[in-house]
């Protein structure tokens, strides 16, 4: 998963870029990068790291211009290489930065037909780089020294053509303007803002609504599925559908996980949709235990904090925060490799003995994926003194790969595949494990917008939405990007660095 941003303003944006992606630092903790235009250059600053981390004084002062986009990332194809931090950029036609978040689903074809037909190079791993390519090349086969919206939308339509899987798009034309786009499943999420200044309108685009409260600007509404926007150097704004045949389907782990809970997607309150999911995840647990001894709801922070609090109203227990997190440790799920994954648990939070010894204890997670910290946090528990450990899930059962863009790519490495609840509570060591069926999960998702028809829920189901995802595609994605994978190649960056070192 990461995180896009871009501005068209009437002053500098650079600091409006960097207070934007530590807002949206939650989305991505690998890289980080922002790319603004004034005039006919573009100045560009991107590497490894947090955004505190990658941009210092001297890097902003250098990011000039009324115009820019910003990209922060955590790997899903690649490795971790500070050679595929967002934006890309390519020089033909006319000068293009692009960030991305998602995944192509048809990145390896898309490769070789850039390749031989197009002649096009791609110098690494990253499939937003063969995105950039893509849609450069539909604007190069307009043969057009000036450009308009247009044109620039007939590109996108190009795009959608060739492009299959789930991606969220925002680019910058030198010169001419700023582009947003998303896959016409909208699987994952874009939203656009403005606000009014005394010198004219200004926009933003990003990927959750909450870059827009904090900037102060206006939510005006979501990038709808297969639909760009364009946004010219000066601040005119247009729009246009550009995919044949639409379908809202949007990617319901984003509002389990991925999302802060003060933002809206496709016009559903995040927080709201998580209490709802409390609620009917307390309904179970009553329909199953109810003669249940639970003395406490305690959440695993942050993510499930949400539902935790209406779960234990429901239930009429005491609800309390028995962890501590220590917030200079970033978001074990989405780090790249088992192990670095375990040895950040115990890191990350630190158990409160107090609202844990002599208790039965209810741990509320919002998901359970490889069950690393599961396991690791229910031990803490006991090891702390609770009598009994329960545990419950605000999600269903992960059971399958997630290939739109959030790192579950390995079918071997979700703890729920070819498991029962009962199997999987043993391992983790929990008394008892509850899941929220997926049927709830998806009622409050749809209550905050009845329009929609269907999610993507392929993580539970296996079912993925664009149609295009076979065994074939499964096998190469799990030997190419599982941990073993990841590991492998984080070992031979690091020896190619040792190398360099000894070179006389």
């Amino acid at each position: 998963m990461c995180a896009i941003i871009g501005i068209v303003g009437k002053s500098s944006v650079n600091q409006a870029l960097y207070d934007g992606l530590t807002v949206l630092q939650h989305r991505g903790q690998d890289a980080a990068g922002i790319v603004t235009c004034e005039g006919d250059r573009f100045y560009l600053r991107k590497n490894n790291g947090l955004v505190r981390d990658v941009f210092h004084t001297s890097h902003m002062l250098n990011l000039r211009g009324n115009m820019g986009i910003g990209h922060v990332r955590y790997p899903t194809a690649g490795c971790e290489s500070g050679a595929e931090a967002q934006p890309f950029y390519v020089n033909s036609p006319y000068g293009i930065t692009l960030a991305h978040n998602g995944n192509l689903t048809n990145a390896a074809a898309l490769k070789k037909d850039l390749f031989q037909d197009d002649l096009r190079h791609i110098n690494t791993d990253s499939d937003s780089e063969i995105l950039l390519n893509i849609f450069a090349h539909e604007l190069h086969k307009l043969h057009k020294l000036q450009i308009n919206q247009k044109d620039i939308f007939e590109a996108v339509k190009g795009v959608h053509k060739r492009c299959r899987g789930g991606y969220a798009v925002v680019a910058m034309i030198t010169g001419v303007g700023l582009v947003a786009f998303r896959d016409p499943y909208g699987i994952r999420p874009v939203v656009f803002g403005k606000r009014n200044t005394t010198a004219g309108t200004e926009y933003v685009v990003a990927s959750e609504s909450v870059a827009i409260d904090v900037l102060g600007f206006e939510l005006v509404r979501d990038i709808a599925p297969g639909e760009a926007i364009f946004i010219t150097a000066d601040g005119q704004l247009y729009t246009r559908q550009c995919a044949d045949n639409p379908q809202l389907s949007p990617c319901i782990f984003e509002i389990v996980y991925m999302a802060r809970p003060d933002s809206i997607m496709d016009g559903i309150s995040v927080y709201k949709a998580r209490l709802r999911m409390g609620k009917l995840l307390a309904k179970k647990i009553l329909r199953l235990y109810p003669k249940h001894d639970i003395d406490v709801v305690i959440p695993i922070p942050d993510t499930s904090r949400t539902a935790a609090v209406q779960l234990a109203y429901i239930l009429n227990c005491k609800y309390r925060d028995g962890f501590v997190k220590n917030r200079y440790i970033p978001r074990t799920f989405i780090m790249p490799g088992q192990s670095m994954r375990k040895k950040s648990v115990r890191q990350k939070l630190n158990a409160i003995g107090l609202e844990f010894k002599h208790k039965n204890v209810l741990l509320v997670d919002d998901s359970v994926v490889r069950g690393t910290t599961s396991q690791q946090i229910i031990q803490m528990a006991r090891d702390t003194g609770a009598n009994k450990v329960y545990f419950a899930s605000a999600a269903p059962p992960v059971r399958h790969p997630n290939v739109y863009g959030i790192d579950m790519p390995s079918v071997h490495e979700l703890l729920a595949h070819n498991r029962t609840t009962e199997e999987i509570a043993e391992i983790i060591g929990a008394d008892w494990l509850v899941y929220q069926d997926l049927e709830d999960l998806i009622a409050c998702a749809r209550k905050g917008n009845k329009s929609i028809k269907q999610f993507d829920t392929s993580c539970f189901t296996g079912h993925y939405v664009t149609g295009d995802v076979d065994q074939n595609y499964l096998d190469h994605i799990e030997r190419s990007r599982n941990d073993a994978a990841k590991t492998a190649c984080n070992k031979a960056q690091e020896t190619e660095v040792i190398d360099l070192h000894n070179v006389t």
